[in-house]
């Protein structure tokens, strides 16, 4: 008996060769796993089709015209009104500090006490020379006069009496020399005395009790910065000095106890509460720059403003009534730098209300002054945009939004001038509601859900 093997490959259970029976027909494998497979794929459809995925909601803000200042901001720094600079004028050691560093210190007021004894005994020396210098010269007018009274009558010569004479002009000179030995000692050993020359505050100090002071040294033991009154030093372009002078002769500039009125912003954005005026302008114009420092006197009663600081000078040439106003955080900028926002604009229904969906456009705007948290917007937007200031990492032009609006924030200005009687103001254009509309539709959410539930359900 022989056994023949088979060469023939056994064909899997899933081989697409293989068939079924349905009917009086085979139908393949394959065929058969393909349209479970599209069968299911239908029904997952059906089953979730209604789910649609709902518009990004976004805030928008509504734009409106208002009165805003126009002012000229010019970058500047603030300087000392006075300052002085404490340098010993005698040579000793400092054996006293009569001031707490950081304080305020008047006019007069002693600082330091250097070891006054040596320049006492000086005093002493030049009062006792003094002494002597006064009986010599008395004792020289005594001879001087007798020898006066015998030269008429020839009893004494007039070589005797010239020489008298000389003597007692030589003390007189004598005691001159004496009394200003003791104005010198005086003034040494006041001068051991350091005192303030001016009101203000003293900073810190390395010069303290014990330290060997030199007179004439370059360092100063102490400063003292008188800070209220305060002076501002800005960098006018010589081109805009010629316009604000033609401002200034028809009564456009804010004015101030005769002069130009300045007003002041931090290197932070905050504004200055005190209001100064412009002092003087330099003479000259700097040939490198172009430009002239005008120099502007700001009160300082809180002592807010320090020497040397970074500030914004404002000078107000009058007031727009009607500036179109955004929120800094709605304005996004180009890879070329140019300022756009996106602006929302609401669906229309069927009754000819406004949706409270709407579609995104990219809108480029021209940006003026910055006022508070907000940019002027010289063109590009019209009032009653809706500008969108939440939600712009999300949207893209032409996407579908919804829309929720909130209140205008009023950007941080300061009190802007009276507009004059011949000037009226635009109201602002109307501005759709769609707080209330956006309370409506909301309010039908919960049966428009009711219904997508109901329809997924099988029947």
């Amino acid at each position: 008996m022989s056994f023949r093997l088979s060469r023939q490959p056994v064909r899997p259970f899933f081989h697409p060769d293989v068939a079924f029976k349905l009917g009086n027909s085979h139908v393949p494998w394959g065929r058969c796993v393909v349209a479970l497979l599209l069968l299911a794929g239908v029904g997952g459809c059906k089953r979730h089709g209604g789910a649609a995925i709902p518009p990004q909601p976004v805030m928008v803000s509504v734009v409106q015209q208002q009165a805003v200042p126009v002012d000229i901001a010019l970058p500047g720094r603030t300087d000392a009104y006075e300052q002085a600079m404490i340098r010993p004028q005698v040579s000793g050691v400092v054996t006293a500090m009569t001031f707490q560093q950081g304080g305020d210190v008047h006019k007069g007021q002693q600082l330091y006490q250097i070891y006054p004894v040596p320049y006492q005994a000086a005093l002493k020396e030049a009062q006792g020379q003094l002494i002597k210098a006064q009986a010599a010269a008395r004792q020289a007018d005594l001879l001087l006069a007798r020898y006066g009274r015998l030269l008429g009558p020839h009893a004494v010569s007039t070589q005797e009496y010239d020489n008298a004479l000389a003597s007692a002009r030589e003390a007189h000179g004598a005691l001159e020399a004496a009394q200003g030995q003791v104005t010198s000692a005086q003034v040494n050993l006041n001068y051991s005395h350091v005192s303030s020359p001016i009101d203000g505050r003293i900073g810190r100090t390395i010069y303290t009790v014990g330290t060997l002071v030199t007179a004439g040294q370059q360092d100063a033991i102490a400063v003292v910065t008188r800070l209220d009154p305060i002076y501002v030093d800005v960098n006018l372009p010589a081109d805009e000095m010629l316009r604000l002078r033609a401002d200034w002769a028809s009564g456009k500039l804010e004015r101030k106890n005769g002069g130009a009125a300045v007003r002041l912003q931090f290197g932070n954005g905050l504004p200055y509460d005190q209001v100064g005026t412009v002092a003087l302008s330099e003479v000259t114009v700097s040939p490198g720059t172009g430009t002239q420092v005008v120099r502007a006197v700001m009160p300082n009663p809180q002592k807010l403003l320090l020497p040397g600081m970074y500030v914004v000078a404002h000078m107000r040439e009058g007031v727009n009534a009607h500036a179109l106003l955004v929120p800094q955080v709605a304005v996004e900028r180009t890879p070329k730098g140019d300022a756009y926002v996106m602006v929302a604009t609401p669906d229309t229904t069927k009754e000819g209300q406004l949706h409270h969906r709407g579609k995104v456009a990219m809108q480029m705007v021209k940006l003026g002054n910055a006022i508070g948290d907000s940019w002027v917007v010289e063109a590009g937007l019209q009032p009653g945009d809706l500008v969108v200031t939440e939600g712009l990492q999300k949207i893209q032009p032409g996407k579908a939004v919804t829309i929720m609006p909130h209140p205008v924030a009023k950007p941080a200005v300061p009190p802007a001038a009276p507009v004059p009687a011949n000037q009226s103001v635009q109201a602002p254009n109307p501005t759709p509601d769609l707080g209330a509309h956006h309370a409506h539709t909301h309010a039908k959410a919960p049966a428009r859900k009711h219904i997508q539930k109901s329809a997924g359900r099988k029947p």
